[in-house]
Formats: C-alpha cells, structure tokens, sequence
C-alpha cells in the first residue's frame, strides 16, 4: 500500500511539505490447502502394470511463497506397497500387483500440506475391475469306480464341481467330456473333462478321469463256424488220461488225476509251496477209433503261497529250558547295540517279510528294536536307577493275511563283568521256580565239582598251549550253526536271516537246573 503523508507549519502563508510511505505486507501461513474435490475416484482393471497412473490429485494454497508450497502423502491409515503418490505433482501411480479376487476396491486418504505444516485431506476411492485371469478350477466330488455298460442315459456317474474365480462373464464356465460306452471294444477310459470359462480370451482347463466299465451278460456265445462234421459214434468219442511221469521222485497220478471223460484235472493231495513250485503233467486225449488216434497237451501246474507258516526265531533259541542271557556295559549310550534277534519264514514274498516288535519290557523306554533288522539297542543312556536285570518279550509277525507271529524272551543284564553279579539265577520269573529250590540245592554240590575240575582242566590246557583267554563281551550274539534250519531262502531287508553273520561272544546263565555261566566264541557263516 502507498500513502501520502502531508505535514502543515503554523505560518502565514501556511507552507507544507509531502512524503510517500510504501507499506509492504508480508504473508502470514493462514490458510490451508485446499483440494479440488471433496472425494477423488477412479477404475483400475486388475492388471494394470506396474507404475501407471491411477489419478491426480490437486490442492491449492492461498499464501505465497514456501506458505503456499503444497506436498502430498498419503495417510498414516492408507499407507500401503499398492499404491505411491508423487508428493509434488499429487499422482497416485500403481506400485504392486493387484488381484480383483482378493480385493475389489481401495480407499486412502491423501494429505495434502504447505510448507509450515497446515494440512487438509482428501478421500480416493479406487474400484478394481475384473479380468478373465483365472483358469477353471476342476474338482471330482465323487467317482463311481465301474460302471455298467448298459448304463442308460443320464445315469449319475460322478459329480464334478468346476468354480472359476473370476466373476461375471469371466466366471460362466461350459463343460464337455466324450460319450458312448462299450466293454467289448474298451475296457478302460480315460475322460478328459474339459472346463472352459467366456471370458475374453477365454481360458480353460482339463482333468482327466480313469473309468472301468463293469461288464454285463449282453452278447451271446457264437461259434465260429455255421456247422461242424466231427468223428461219428466211437471215432468221435475222446478219453483222456495221464501219461507216466514223476513228480519229485514221486509218480505223477500221486498228485492229480484227470477225468477220463471232461478232461478236468484234480489235485489228489495238498500241494507245499516250500518244497516245491510247479510240475508239469503230460496229458493225452484219445479217441475209440480204429485204429485210435491221440494228441499229448503239456499242462503247467503252478502252486501260488500261502501264509502257513509262522515266523522262526533261530536267536534267541526257544529250545529247552535255557535261555540266553546279553551283557549290556552300565556306560552305554542311546543307540548302542545290545543284541538282536534273528528270525526266518519258510514262506516267499510279501508272506515272509518279518517285523519286529517289543511287546512286553521290565523298563518301558530302555531299548528299542529295529522294525525289520531285529536289532536291539538302547533308547537313551543307562542310568543307576535301572534295574540290572532286564526282560524284553518280543514279537515277530510276518506280511501274510492273516499275519502270523512268534514271541521269545530276551534277558538283559546291565554290568560291566561277571564279577559285579551276585548271583546267577534264572530271571524269567516263571510260576514254578518255587518248586525247584530242591533241585538246585541238590545240583549246586555236583555243579560246583564239575565246576572246578572243568577249570583245572582249562588253566591246564591253556598253560600248555600259551594261549590268553579270550572273553569278549560286546552286546552280540553268535548264533550256534546248529541253529539254522535248512532251505530257509535269504531274503535281504525283510528281517530274515542272511547268509553271513559275525558275533564275537554268547553268556547263558542256565536254566532252573544250572548256575552255570558258560562264555564261548563262535563264528556263523
């Protein structure tokens, strides 16, 4: 503003003199952006690119200068990796993917403020709009496994539930398969089911279904001539028999027959596939004629298996009233060998295969054993608490339907010697061992002499020989050759016996009529 400022003195003649003033107005920061629309909106198809521009906001400001700088953010609320503003020009651009199926629209709030800090806000809306993006999803419901060939029209096969993501247009989905259902000229189909949706460019997706198609009696026999001329009266009559042979060393009629007059062959006696597996018989078909005439068939006899044999332990052998008893070293960790137990199956395949299982222990926790190795270890580290005699009752069960098993005990005796056992007795706990105190009370006195001239006896050959003792107490278990049945097939990783096995040491404490502690080495090959 300019003014005019006039000073008069008190003279005659009055005199005056004049002055200009120029008044500049700074600006003060009172007033607020303000936008150009209460509430800014926009469409967005799905997928648009990353860094386009959805909109642009604008707000102006009154004052001048850095009063009337505007920058813009968006709100604290509506902070988020989809969306960025420039904070100078005000557009909102897009920066992440978006998905019209997890959401539809977006709101924010933009913040629109002047260089000292006088803000004001706006409202966006951003609507999403749906593209055809989304396969068909195909899912069977249910699924009739055979159908019948003469299944008639419209007959519910399986249910097939098809859902499509999109919406609108882009959700309507038309399904198709193929049709027409014949056994005698295929068996099994395999259906594709075809699901396409109408959107632009439509997208589709397939599932293949299998079908067995159940046979029914539609189709008459047919012989394959119109007339047959065979021989008249004897010269067409055929008698069948069984020409010599021998089945093990055994004749063959001893095992089937044939009926002279079908040719059907029966077994005369139960066939054993353990010890053998297929024959063959030699069969012949002669007519009365004269002079007859014949032909020989070779039949094929296979014997399939059966699951007729129960698992047998070899170790520890359930034979007499000994029992075999493993030394387990007091510092033994989790996981350390013990001892194992070997079992065999006469059967083949699936019936032979042997697991493993502890049924019964003094001290639930303490061992494990191998599912399919038989293998008995520790499950964590020997304490002092646990008791020094141990007694674990296994199971071997085979694969066959119905499973067979077998159970043995295994008698575990955590310590380090023999000298830190009090006592050897028997430690299976059987109901009769009060009966039998006379018994051992009698033996002990010619145990004891056996005992001891058996000792001399070794210090006396032993001196001779030069040879240390050799007295090895490490978990396992030498299988006597004794032991092994013959015939039994190895079968590698089913749990039965294998051809080659290495133990350093057995220990037996007897049985009810023995206080006797025999150490030996053997070898099994």
């Amino acid at each position: 503003m300019n003014l005019t400022l006039t000073a008069y003195d008190g003279g005659s003649p009055q005199r005056s003199g004049t002055v200009v003033i120029r008044i500049t107005v700074l600006d003060a920061n009172d007033n607020a952006p303000v936008f150009s629309q209460t509430v800014y909106k926009a469409s967005l198809p799905e997928n648009a690119p990353i860094d386009t521009v959805v909109l642009q906001v604008s707000a102006t400001d009154a004052d001048e200068g850095v009063n009337g700088d505007v920058t813009y953010y968006l709100g604290h609320r509506s902070k988020n990796e989809i969306f960025s503003i420039d904070s100078q020009s005000g557009e909102i651009r897009v920066n992440g993917p978006i998905d019209f199926e997890e959401k539809q629209s977006f709101e924010m709030t933009v913040e629109a403020k002047d260089g000292l800090g006088l803000k004001s806000y706006g409202k966006v809306t951003i609507d999403v709009t749906d593209i055809n993006d989304n396969a068909p999803i195909i899912n069977i419901k249910s699924l009739s496994n055979q159908i019948p060939e003469n299944a008639s029209p419209g007959a519910e096969v399986g249910i097939i539930h098809v859902q499509d993501r999109d919406s609108g247009i882009n959700s309507k989905v038309r399904c198709s398969i193929q049709q027409n259902l014949d056994r005698e000229l295929v068996s099994d189909y395999n259906i594709t089911v075809t699901a396409t949706d109408e959107g632009s460019p439509p997208l589709s997706s397939s599932k293949t279904v299998h079908l067995t198609v159940a046979d029914i009696n539609d189709n008459p026999p047919v012989f394959e001539e119109q007339s047959y001329n065979p021989d008249w009266r004897q010269n067409g009559t055929v008698v069948y028999s069984l020409l010599p042979g021998e089945v093990n060393g055994a004749p063959v009629s001893s095992y089937v027959s044939v009926n002279g007059d079908t040719g059907v062959i029966h077994a005369v006696r139960a066939f054993d596939y353990e010890h053998f597996r297929s024959f063959k018989v030699h069969v012949m078909a002669r007519d009365n004629g004269s002079p007859p005439l014949s032909s020989n068939v070779t039949v094929n006899v296979f014997i399939s298996d059966v699951n007729d044999n129960s698992p047998q332990i070899l170790y520890p052998t359930p034979e007499g009233n000994s029992f075999m008893t493993e030394l387990v070293p007091k510092a033994a960790h989790a996981g350390s060998l013990v001892s194992k137990v070997i079992a065999v199956d006469a059967d083949s395949g699936q019936n032979a295969w042997l697991s493993y299982h502890i049924i019964k222990s003094t001290e639930s926790g303490l061992f494990t054993i191998g599912l399919h190795s038989g293998e008995i270890r520790t499950q964590r580290d020997i304490s002092e608490s646990d008791s020094m005699k141990q007694n674990l009752i296994v199971a071997v069960k085979d694969n066959g339907q119905p499973p067979l098993s077998a159970t043995c005990s295994m008698y575990l005796l955590i310590s380090d010697n023999l000298a830190e056992v009090p006592e050897l007795k028997d430690i299976s706990y059987d109901e009769r061992d009060s009966k039998l105190t006379s018994y051992l009370i009698i033996a002990l006195v010619s145990v004891s002499t056996f005992f001891l001239t058996f000792i001399i006896i070794v210090l006396g050959v032993r001196f001779c020989r030069r040879r240390k003792p050799r007295l090895l107490f490490d978990g396992a278990v030498a299988i006597p050759s004794g032991y092994l049945p013959p015939n039994y097939a190895d079968v590698d990783g089913t749990g039965t016996l294998r051809s080659t096995y290495n133990y350093d040491g057995y220990m037996t404490t007897g049985s009810r009529t023995s206080l006797l502690g025999v150490i030996s080495d053997l070898t099994l090959e």
